[in-house]
């Protein structure tokens, strides 16, 4: 995989825009005719088992205000900020009105099926445009939306022992990828105060669920995975330093503990087999949506959904304050569709947007896009056409 993420744009409460004068407005070289984010929802909650049972730690767990997995009314800010953003952003880009109720039908969000999902999808819909009738389109909750979970949806003929064996190949097998974290292991004890050995493993080992349809993974890295997420969302939904990891754990530490949740997508979604089979459903949506969708398409999903996506694009994902390939609240793939002015023709760009921990933390408006060079391509702006033949060569058919 390739680091990707060449330069960023910061982006705070306005911006200015460059090349213009109030009596000749030169036009622009690029257009931005349609638009796809693929999101991970908003700050939520610790699920269920994302902390081990059986953790040890030197004092208890600092409690939350909402049921765990929901999205916490701080993060629900936190997302109507950054969809503000984003329009202030893409209106600069041509793409939408920046105030006022976007017509019928230009602006499309779609959320899996879970509480959280669907939450960040409203309150994305808010902060884009407030007041305005822009409903979240979902599944009913508990049921599969193939589209965000294909695997479980039985979506695509998965074969669980090619799946493994290409895990294997992409990450040297499980003991080489525990051993490559051992220091990243080694600092989570610390900050959790236990001693050593505070979250229980087990021999590291992947293998193929009952069914077939999917992977399970067992040994350090599944168990710490999920505590060095749950460090990080104390930080970013704003729980005082001394509940940060019971202050033994900074800005710093935790970028360096999010290696280890990182970790979990390679091997979830990060391997070439992974990636087709995970993204197969997503990636075909954002094609569809480049050619022929709304104005703005917004599909908002999980932290796998995006990595996924990401490593069917072979590009990594690479921002300040967070491990490369550790994708944080409410962080997203852009995907525009843009034409060039003077020739007419068309290109499809991919970007990474997110919000530093600190911009999470504190309720800024500041975002980051970074734009990514997708293999293949030959550089930031992909011919339409190209774009479809690279990212549908990488993808699993359906059934």
């Amino acid at each position: 995989m390739r680091l990707s993420a060449l330069f960023a744009v910061v982006l705070g409460t306005g911006f200015a825009l460059t090349g213009s004068t109030a009596q000749s407005p030169a036009r622009p070289a690029f257009v931005t005719e349609r638009a796809v984010l693929v999101m991970r929802h908003g700050i939520r909650a610790p699920l269920s088992g994302e902390v081990p049972d059986g953790t040890r730690t030197a004092t208890p767990w600092p409690k939350w205000g909402v049921a765990e997995s929901r999205v916490t009314p701080h993060g629900a800010r936190a997302l109507e900020i950054v969809a503000g953003e984003d329009r202030k952003w893409l209106a600069a880009k041509g793409l939408l009105d920046p105030q006022g109720c976007p017509k019928a039908g230009a602006v499309r969000i779609a959320s899996n099926s879970s509480e959280r999902t669907i939450d960040s999808g409203e309150d994305y819909a808010r902060g884009f445009a407030p007041g305005c009738p822009i409903s979240v389109e979902h599944r009913p909750v508990g049921t599969v939306d193939p589209m965000f979970e294909p695997l479980r949806a039985h979506a695509t003929a998965f074969d669980a022992k090619a799946a493994i064996a290409d895990i294997d190949r992409s990450t040297g097998g499980m003991t080489t990828l525990v051993q490559r974290h051992a220091r990243e292991i080694a600092e989570l004890d610390r900050v959790l105060g236990c001693g050593s050995g505070c979250v229980p493993g087990g021999a590291p080992r992947v293998s193929a669920e009952d069914d077939g349809h999917g992977i399970t993974l067992e040994g350090p890295i599944r168990g710490t995975s999920g505590v060095a997420q749950v460090l990080l969302l104390q930080y970013v939904e704003g729980l005082p330093a001394r509940d940060v990891g019971w202050g033994r754990v900074d800005a710093a530490g935790l970028k360096r503990l999010g290696a280890l949740h990182a970790a979990l997508f390679a091997v979830f979604t990060r391997s070439p087999y992974m990636a087709a089979y995970q993204a197969a459903l997503l990636g075909r949506r954002v094609l569809q949506s480049l050619e022929a969708g709304p104005k703005l398409d917004v599909l908002m999903g999980h932290d796998t959904n995006v990595t996924a996506l990401a490593a069917a694009l072979d590009v990594d994902l690479v921002t300040s304050g967070y491990a490369t390939n550790d994708v944080p609240p409410g962080g997203a793939l852009l995907f525009e569709r843009v034409r060039e002015t003077r020739s007419g023709r068309a290109f499809v760009r991919v970007s990474y947007r997110t919000q530093s921990p600190e911009a999470l933390r504190s309720g800024s408006h500041a975002m980051t896009v970074a734009p990514l060079r997708v293999p293949g391509c030959g550089g930031e702006l992909c011919p339409v056409a190209v774009f479809e033949r690279v990212l549908s060569a990488r993808l699993a058919a359906g059934r």
